[in-house]
């Protein structure tokens, strides 16, 4: 394989730096007057000292400033030309489902455009995977050609800075905020107080100091992946007759099981297909044994099992908050006092609208989703969140204040409209 590698990579070089020279010259000349920054990029970087010139990644259909479109954007598959080992790497970890696990999510398509394609939303974290022909022609048609899928949002190019892929702030940009605020949490628990002390000089180089990459993508490997996945569910169900009774109700308000029959639906395949959740003991298995593999690098075995034992479990109760929530919600829907909105799979609460703001205009189709189901929503997908995130991420105040405490106000606030709209259904 290395060998491989080797030939390719020398083959790739003498290529490109036999004919393109002069076309880069042509290209630096002229784009250090119309995108500087890109130029001053790439001649800091590996690329410019190895000789891999702009045309490796861009093609030579591109010379003026009349046919710039003709320029190829480069995806994954262009890197993988001489980075096949990290490709082959990064295509088997929930990075590489990013694109396609966004447009699996109902609520993706109720958001405008320039939040999806135009990378201003959702569309700006989520635009890692290799994408097919047919997303590619879409975004070309709605005219967002810059949102093509490539190692650069972790690498920015052009300088495709090893170091700086290596920097927990590179994981900032997108682990962060409502649903997966994984940075603040990182950042002011003990693990993150340490890092950035020890940039400070406080602590000496070769002290434990963890960082994202240190837990998630370990001696540079780019397949991430975690043990309970993004969505917070697994299979098979719990030994506990209760925790088993509160996953099903998540997984019915999920929409991966048909609340009437408990059978599976046609999202379960969805969640198979970008691998959000782990759906066997064994892969999860698989994944906790790493975490813990990992953490025995800086604590004891027992102790690391203690901890990742402890944030299963509040896990488990934070479910019981969730269920309770989600079966109130879901006896209005039963009654009739809840009008099913368009677009749910099914007359019971769906978690996966994602959506928190009443009467969008913007969109007919939330028109009628009534402001105890963004309650619920919020739960789940802000407040649930942080309750269990942020005991494997080691923090007490994200752990309690920001969620349990706030879960069981939720479920508070859930039960009181409940009653009140009994109360004025009666009326």
């Amino acid at each position: 394989m290395k060998k491989r590698f080797t030939l390719l990579f020398l083959l790739v070089v003498m290529f490109t730096t036999a004919g393109v020279a002069v076309a880069n010259d042509a290209c630096v000349d002229c784009h250090s007057k119309t995108s500087p920054g890109m130029v001053k990029d790439w001649q800091v970087s590996k690329h410019a000292d190895m000789g891999v010139g702009c045309a490796s990644c861009h093609g030579k259909a591109h010379s003026s400033a009349e046919d710039y479109k003709k320029a190829q954007l480069p995806d994954e598959k262009v890197c993988a030309g001489c980075h096949e080992e990290q490709f082959t790497s990064f295509s088997h970890g929930k990075h590489n489902f990013g694109w396609t696990s966004l447009n699996a999510i109902p609520a993706t398509h109720f958001a405008p455009d320039e939040l999806i394609e135009g990378g201003r939303g959702c569309g700006g974290c989520h635009n890692m995977g290799i994408k097919t022909d047919e997303q590619k022609a879409d975004q070309l048609a709605k005219g967002y050609r810059y949102q093509n899928n490539s190692c650069d949002e972790c690498h920015t190019r052009h300088a495709f800075s090893l170091k700086e892929a290596q920097n927990p702030k590179a994981c900032q940009q997108c682990h962060m905020g409502y649903d997966h605020p994984q940075w603040e949490m990182w950042s002011s628990s003990k693990h993150g107080a340490r890092y950035f002390i020890q940039k400070e000089g406080g602590l000496p180089e070769g002290a434990a100091a963890p960082t994202c990459q240190t837990c998630h993508l370990p001696d540079g490997t780019h397949e991430n992946r975690t043990a309970w996945g993004f969505l917070g569910v697994r299979l098979p169900l719990p030994e506990d007759p209760q925790e088993a009774a509160d996953r099903v109700t998540i997984l019915k308000a999920l929409g991966v099981l048909n609340p009437e029959t408990g059978e599976p639906t046609a999202i379960l395949d969805a969640v198979k297909a970008v691998d959000m959740a782990r759906l066997d003991q064994v892969s999860w298995q698989k994944e906790r044994d790493k975490m813990l593999k990992t953490c025995n690098q800086c604590h004891s075995a027992a102790y690391a099992k203690e901890q990742l034992d402890m944030g299963d479990a509040i896990l488990g109760k934070a479910d019981r908050l969730m269920a309770e929530a989600i079966n109130t919600v879901a006896e209005l829907y039963k009654d009739g006092i809840i009008k099913k909105p368009e677009g749910y799979p099914f007359n019971y609460p769906f978690l996966l609208t994602f959506m928190h703001t009443n009467g969008a205009a913007w969109n007919e189709k939330l028109d009628e989703l009534s402001f105890i189901d963004q309650v619920l929503v919020r739960m789940y997908m802000k407040h649930r969140m942080r309750a269990y995130q942020a005991f494997f991420h080691v923090n007490p105040d994200y752990a309690y204040w920001y969620g349990w405490n706030m879960m069981t106000e939720d479920l508070g606030e859930i039960k009181a409209l409940a009653k009140t709209l009994r109360s004025e259904h009666k009326k």
